[in-house]
Parts: structure tokens; C-alpha cells; sequence
């Protein structure tokens, strides 16, 4: 295995079931809705095909965590999944530790499904939850309920001793802090170890961006959406979750760590359609994605042997600017020493002492540097800033 900076931040393989029963109108993943479900056998074998293709550019890895993604995923069959976790097994060697997460949308929960991903190998799952109130489930264009929601959160509970779900705020100008302190609250009380917590963005392409276009769709002003991101902080930290990463919160060492393994910029190998990698070669650290369209990437793989559409050597500088990027999202922020291992110069220090100066940056032990709260929320701005 080729020495990198970050080797020691574990080896992740990312699968991406594309396949959901609707399409959110926030989404911008690579999902797609067919009226017929597909073929899971054929899916199967290409799946075997792509991680047979991966692991012969990245042998001799021992794999970290392996994280089923969509898409729903939960729409696959626990057959599926452990043929899946079986290839996988079969071209790498797996930590007996290693995170096996998959994410689940309530309309899809069953407790025979999870008994069936549990037996499987799953070991953590994701709720796609998103809200707690019926109304703004509706307005998100979700097909389940608060109820279904909180019902779908028990039976994970039942099945999985780690398992995390999502909430989206600042999600309509109707979100009052009352609300939100409420709704979080409830939230918590349900919740194990792990959070995710976004403020809803509106992404190009998507029919929330057709709406908002045309003043169709209102959301919260940035000053709304600060104080709605501070009572997250507020909230979660009193009740013993606080926030590792931007959206993340975690009961300390219940972090995600297959998130933790794109955030420190270790390796992670993407599978199926529209997954992105990230491999280290003889070649140097590749920039690896494949090909969107399902049914097109089921057909390359069947005749290629792999879909990828992207295969390129990343430089030096664009390196550093990922590490930054990535790495800046932590609390826990960046090693100097590695951005410059990594890029092959040190960041500016005059540049680095001016940030500390107006608030977007903090030196934190051991040498480390990180965004302050204020930073975080002007993350692109800021790594442009440094990197510059």
C-alpha cells in the first residue's frame, strides 16, 4: 500500500444505492424513482464486478467502515446487502470493529427488513426523519408521518445499538426558536447517540430551486437561520450531544466514523452508481467517480468491468485544498503538518494570524487550527481565504 499523510485515517468503501420511492424536492443525490424495482441479482453481480475493479487499484487495505447510501437503501433486500458485505469480504481484509451503516427512510422500515440488514452484517443505521410535525413533513415532501417517524426510530432501537437520524431546520419562515427548541427536544429524547442536524439549503436543480426562483418558496433570512443554529448548539451540548462537525453531533466517541474517514481525508472507495472516490495508487491520490444513470452504469460494468467516468491524479495543491475543506468542517480542525505533506507548503502564517484575529479561526492543542463557531459558518469563504 502506498505511505500517504493520512494513512491513518482508515479505509472506507462507500456503496450508493441509487433507487427511491419519490424524489424529495430539496434533493440533489443521485436518486432516481422506477415503477418497476430492479434487478437485484443483476445489481448484485455488478456490484461484485466494480468492488473486484477496486480492490485490484487499492490491494492490501484493511477496510474501516463500509456505509450503504442513496437513494434509499433500505429498499434493498437483506440478501442484497450481505452479498454485497460478502464481496466486499472477499477482495479486502475487515476490521472486526469495522461500522457497517446504513441509511433508511421510515416508509421503507419494517422490523423484518432491520432484523434482516442486522443479519446481514449492518451494524448502524441513519433515519432519514427530517421533521417532527406533520405539516412540514408534508411541505419537505415526505411520505411518512412524525408518528411513522418516531415508530421507524423504535424499531431501530429494537435491532441496532447505534443507529442516528436526520432533522432539517430553518426549513420555513414558520419555524419560530420555540418550535425548533421543542421539536429538538423531542428529538433527543428519542435519540441514542447520534444527530444529524441540517439547515436546508436550496440546491441548484432541485423543484425547491424552481420554486424559490420563482418567489414560490420562502425560507428563514440568515439571521433566522444563526439563532436557529445556535439553539442547536445550545440544546445538544446540554443533553451530552455535541457537535463534532457542522451538521454532526455525537455522544463522545459515537462519531460517525465512516464520515470521520472522508473529514480526515483517508481513503474511500466508491461503488455503484454516481459514488465517488478517493484512492491512493502508485499513481498518487485519484479522484474516482462513476457513471450517474443506473441502468448506463449496470451496462458498463456488465461490459467493462467498471463505470467509472472519472479517474484523475489529483495535485499537490488541490490535495490541500480538499484536506482543508474536509478537514476544516471538524471541531477538532486540521494538522498543520499534514496540509503541508499533503499540498507540499505551509499556510500562510500571516494569513492564519489575521483570521485568528477576526474571529474565524482558533489554534487548538497540539498545534492543530480550526474554525471558530463564527468560521463555520462561512466555510467556503474561509478556505478560499487560507488556501489563497
Amino acid at each position: 500500500m502506498p505511505a500517504h499523510p493520512t494513512a491513518d485515517a482508515g479505509f472506507a468503501v462507500y456503496v450508493h444505492w441509487p433507487f427511491c420511492l419519490a424524489k424529495c424536492p430539496y434533493c440533489d443525490f443521485n436518486s432516481h424513482v422506477r415503477h418497476s424495482p430492479p434487478d437485484q441479482a443483476r445489481y448484485i453481480a455488478a456490484f461484485r464486478r466494480e468492488i473486484a475493479h477496486r480492490a485490484a487499484l487499492a490491494p492490501g487495505r484493511t477496510v474501516s467502515s463500509i456505509f450503504f447510501g442513496g437513494g434509499t437503501p433500505s429498499l434493498m433486500e437483506g440478501a442484497t446487502v450481505g452479498a454485497i458485505l460478502d464481496a466486499i469480504g472477499e477482495h479486502w481484509a475487515v476490521d472486526p470493529n469495522c461500522e457497517v451503516s446504513l441509511e433508511a427512510n421510515p416508509t421503507s422500515v419494517e422490523a423484518g427488513r432491520f432484523r434482516d440488514f442486522r443479519a446481514a452484517g449492518v451494524n448502524r443505521v441513519s433515519l432519514g426523519v427530517q421533521a417532527l410535525n406533520d405539516a412540514d413533513l408534508k411541505s419537505l415532501g415526505r411520505m411518512h408521518s412524525a408518528q411513522e417517524a418516531l415508530d421507524a426510530v423504535a424499531i431501530a432501537r429494537k435491532y441496532f445499538e447505534r443507529y442516528s437520524f436526520d432533522l432539517i431546520y430553518a426549513r420555513s419562515p414558520g419555524q419560530t426558536p420555540a418550535l425548533w427548541r421543542a421539536e429538538l427536544e423531542l428529538a433527543i429524547s428519542h435519540a441514542a447517540e447520534h444527530l444529524s442536524l441540517y439547515q436546508l439549503t436550496i440546491e441548484p436543480g432541485t423543484a425547491f430551486d424552481k420554486l424559490f426562483q420563482a418567489g414560490k418558496l420562502a425560507i428563514p433570512d440568515p439571521d433566522a437561520g444563526a439563532e436557529l443554529y445556535e439553539i442547536t448548539q445550545e440544546i445538544t451540548a446540554k443533553h451530552g450531544l455535541p457537535v463534532y462537525e457542522i451538521s454532526n453531533h455525537a455522544r463522545p466517541g459515537a462519531e460517525c466514523r465512516h464520515n470521520l474517514v472522508y473529514w480526515h481525508y483517508g481513503e474511500y472507495a466508491g461503488i455503484g452508481p454516481g459514488a465517488h472516490g478517493r484512492l491512493v495508487t502508485a499513481d498518487g491520490r485519484m479522484a474516482q467517480s462513476t457513471e450517474k444513470h443506473p441502468e448506463t452504469w449496470l451496462q458498463r460494468v456488465e461490459t467493462d468491468g467498471d463505470a467509472l467516468i472519472e479517474n484523475e491524479q489529483l495535485t499537490a495543491e488541490a490535495q490541500g485544498d480538499e484536506y482543508l475543506l474536509m478537514g476544516l468542517r471538524l471541531v477538532d480542525g486540521i494538522d498543520l503538518a499534514v496540509f503541508e505533506a499533503l499540498s507540499g507548503r505551509p499556510l500562510n502564517s500571516n494569513r492564519i494570524g489575521s483570521l485568528i484575529g477576526e474571529g474565524f479561526l482558533m489554534r487548538k492543542p497540539g498545534g492543530r487550527l480550526a474554525a471558530t463557531p463564527e468560521g463555520a459558518l462561512l466555510l467556503d469563504a474561509l478556505v478560499a481565504d487560507l488556501a489563497a
